[in-house]
Formats: structure tokens, sequence, C-alpha cells
């Protein structure tokens, strides 16, 4: 049975439903197409003005809670993201593939990220007002304190995710900033205002994890409580193997995000969006709460694989259940 939501029932504030726009957002995100295109963007835009939801953003911005802590890393994140990039060099330096994506551990080993990974970008990931020339997306996972994590959506919980924001921004301008001095252009990508592409989907193809039903990545050693950069760059990388592990599986069962989520933006089924069929977060529904929580996450938060010590168990469980229905077949 599940636990009473303290947060439902839940009544949109009415000064945020009259700056939403005629035009859903999840018709701009492309719930029910059946075509591949590249997204829309609908929500963190740099530039307000330029999307439908800007003011609506407008007024999330200014709705924050005016905690000391909170805005102090709100300038710490501004601050990374405002230092200048190294000049790049004339010599491009040479290693193999392997080298060079083996060469990104030393940003694990120097605590700036937990994960590192890297794809082939594609084109469905970059936004349909950008373009981009990179080859590659190097995507770098920082994990969240759990214990500040799981306050959320209080500020406490608003603040670890804002710190885990400025760790991603350090670790993609320095991944960006070492690849520059030796020689390759790069360019950093941050969040939650990306701007040029899609976090998730490079993510999940360069083994981070499985996409689950609250929208966001589960991953296996870290569940949901992780937070992404990523560089774009022509570094010749190799690519690192996607990972399953039973997520997939495993969310058609479980419903505690579902049961969490307050505005019942969370549904039982995948959606075909862009022509994938996947776990969709309805953002019509959720965009509210969203704003008038200075960011929510509570999905991410209750996911049983973001406890600590219970993914990796969790992810051996299911390897089990899979070899015995292998077997039984």
């Amino acid at each position: 049975m599940a636990r009473p939501n303290p947060y439902r029932p839940f009544t949109p504030d009415p000064e945020f439903v009259a700056l939403l726009p005629e035009k859903k957002g999840c018709a701009t995100i492309g719930l029910g197409e059946t075509e591949v295109r590249p997204p829309t963007m609908v929500w963190w835009a740099p530039d307000m003005d330029a999307v439908d939801f800007g003011d609506a953003q407008k007024w999330f911005y200014q709705h924050e809670p005016p905690d000391p802590v909170l805005m102090e890393k709100r300038a710490e994140r501004r601050a990374i993201l405002n230092a200048p990039l190294p000049e790049l060099a004339l010599t491009p330096a040479q290693r193999t593939p392997r080298e060079w994506t083996d060469a990104l551990n030393r940003f694990v080993a120097d605590g700036l990220c937990e994960m590192v990974g890297a794809t082939a970008m594609r084109p469905e990931w970059v936004f349909d007002h950008q373009e981009t020339e990179f080859g590659t997306v190097v995507m770098l996972g920082v994990q969240h304190d759990y214990d500040e994590l799981k306050h959320v959506p209080e500020t406490r919980g608003g603040i670890e995710v804002t710190r885990q924001y400025c760790r991603a921004a350090a670790a993609a301008k320095a991944v960006a900033g070492w690849l520059r001095e030796e020689g390759w252009d790069a360019a950093p990508v941050t969040g939650p205002m990306v701007g040029e592409i899609l976090m998730i989907p490079p993510a999940l193809e360069c083994g981070f994890g499985e996409l689950g039903k609250h929208g966001s990545l589960i991953n296996r050693e870290f569940g949901s409580a992780f937070r992404l950069g990523a560089v774009l760059t022509d570094a010749p990388f190799a690519h690192t193997p996607k990972r399953t592990f039973g997520v997939d599986d495993f969310c058609t069962r479980c419903r505690v995000c579902e049961d969490a989520c307050p505005p019942f933006a969370i549904g039982p089924e995948k959606q075909m969006v862009r022509g994938v069929e996947k776990w969709f977060v309805d953002f019509d529904k959720c965009i509210p709460f969203f704003a008038e929580t200075s960011g929510c996450a509570i999905c991410i938060a209750v996911c049983p694989w973001s406890r600590p010590g219970v993914g990796m168990n969790l992810a051996e469980k299911l390897a089990r259940r899979s070899d015995r229905e292998q077997a039984d077949e």
C-alpha cells in the first residue's frame, strides 16, 4: 500500500498558471510524435524571451526561497560558468582512442566527478535552435549526498541539488580546459540551463545507466541520485559501452515515484516521444509543482535505487532473476 502523500492534493498557483502558454509543453516536447527529430527547448532556456514558457520560467526564478546558502551556491555556479577557458594549443596531442578515454579517469581520481564516459554525437540530441560540428560527447556524473537530497522539496534538498550542479559545471570546465590545452577544441555543457544538447540520451549511450519511470537516469552505482555534465569535442575518444541491468523491468513493477509525485505527472506506461517509446513525465502536470518548490526532485529522492547501498544489490538480484527466467525457457 502506498504511503500517504503529504503534498496531495496539489492546487497550482493561479499566478503561475496565468503565465503558461496556450500550447502545451508536452506537444512542444513531441509527445505522440512517431518521427525522430531534434528536440525543441521548453524549459531551462538560457534566453527566456525566446521560448513559449519563458514567462513561467522567470516566475520560477523570481520565487526562489531567499536562502543565503542557496544564493551562495547559485553565485558559485555563475562564477564557474563565467571563468574563461584556456587558449587552444596549436599542436593537438596524439593518443590512441583508448588512451584518451582512460585519461578521463584522472578527473574521477581527483574528486571532480564520480563517473566518466564518451559517445558519438547524434543530430537528434541537438536542440533545433542550435547546431554543432563537434562529433564526440564526453559525459560526467557527480553523485548526490543522499542524506541531503532526501530533504527535497525543502530548501535543504535544493541546496544539495545546486551544490552538485556546481560540481558538474566545474568538472565540465576542467575537462574542456584540459582538452584545449592538449590542442583539441572543446566546449563545456552544464545543467540545468544546458542550451546545446539533451544530456540524458548521450549518458544512456555511454553506459551511465537506464531511463527510469521518473524520466531520469538510474545508475547501477548511484541510483538516480546524481547529476550530469558534458563536454563537446572532436578529440578521438573511445566510446564507452551502454549498460543494462534490469531497470526497465523493475520500473514496470514499481510504483514508488508514481505514488510520490504530487501532481500525478508520472504514469504507469511508456509513451511515444519524437519517434522513441520511453518512460515520460507529463511536463504540463509536473511544472507547476516544480516551479512552486524551486525544483521538486521528489521522484529521484524516493527512487529505491537511490538509497545508499541498494542499487548494486538490486542489480545483482535482477541479474539472478534474469538468469532463472532464461534457464526456464
